[in-house]
């Protein structure tokens, strides 16, 4: 069942050709599908959904805790509520590559992330990350390449490499990996424009930068990005944190006076919610309620 009116064989293939326009494509990350919408409504090209926010949501750490059957009911949710397409951070495969590209793909999804990190993997922008053998990675590029059904579907190849390995290295797997067929490459914790510079020069495919906050990454402009030649930014942790301060402070507000009288006008009113969520075409006589049924995957 979906909610929008392109499926995901049309988003897909509507991401590859705004691709090919070598214009900048901006994905933030959508922890929740209502975010989504507000994602879609104010112009965006997609949504990213983050493995560390899909993690921090449920109250853990980003350490490879999170599983295939979370992550993908969760992206699912998030995916079929606009007509955006929707990337997937799917961190180290969940441990079939196969069974990760064929899920993340049957639920309509426009693309994945796979990472060159040890399955006890760590948050992209923390030391003493742990990376598994070029020829390992190799290996899941093609393993996740045979196991799609859509051409179209994305397979990105994410390498932690730089901080482990430093820049040469780094350049050395993005070459095997797009050898090895990848779509797009991820260079995960570059420190600024000198290094996202190299990579490009020594790259003959799409690339994605990570504009994280509080990470490893100097934070460029969409247009700077695009100037460098890549063609995804994604803003994998901005709507969470945005979302998570102002929770904390109007907590403490209700704790210090007892009441939310003083923070009424930092909070998103009724009437914009019902907006965002189209109420009123849920309230149409003409539909039953079965029709917006949300329970479980498509």
């Amino acid at each position: 069942m979906h909610f929008t009116k392109k499926n995901p064989s049309e988003k897909r293939i509507e991401l590859k050709n705004k691709l090919k326009k070598q214009k900048i494509l901006r994905f933030p990350g959508a922890y929740n599908p209502l975010t989504a919408k507000l994602i879609a409504e104010i112009g965006f090209d997609g949504t990213y959904i983050s493995g560390a926010v899909m993690a921090n949501d449920l109250g853990i750490p980003d350490i490879g805790l999170t599983t295939l059957k979370e992550v993908s009911y969760r992206a699912n949710q998030i995916s079929r509520v606009t007509d955006l397409p929707s990337i997937v951070d799917a961190d180290t495969g969940f441990g079939d590559c196969k069974k990760t590209i064929e899920t993340f793909e049957q639920l309509g999804l426009s693309g994945c992330h796979v990472e060159d990190q040890i399955d006890e993997k760590r948050c992209g922008h923390l030391d003493n990350k742990e990376i598994i053998p070029l020829d390992k990675m190799v290996d899941k590029i093609k393993t996740a390449i045979n196991a799609r059904k859509d051409k179209n579907f994305l397979i990105i190849a994410r390498t932690d490499a730089n901080s482990v390995e430093g820049i040469t290295k780094t350049i050395e797997r993005v070459k095997a990996y797009e050898n090895a067929g990848a779509d797009m490459i991820f260079p995960e914790a570059m420190k600024d424009e000198k290094e996202f510079e190299k990579i490009r020069k020594n790259s003959n495919v799409y690339l994605l930068a990570n504009m994280t906050e509080f990470g490893k990454t100097k934070l460029l402009s969409s247009k700077e990005l695009e100037n460098l030649g890549y063609s995804i930014v994604i803003y994998p942790v901005t709507t969470q944190r945005l979302a998570m301060k102002s929770v904390e402070d109007g907590l403490d507000v209700v704790m210090k006076d007892g009441h939310q009288n003083n923070i009424i006008d930092k909070m998103q009113t009724r009437k914009r919610l019902y907006e965002l969520v189209e109420y009123e075409k849920y309230n149409t006589p003409d539909k039953k309620i079965t029709d917006f049924k949300t329970d479980g995957h498509e």
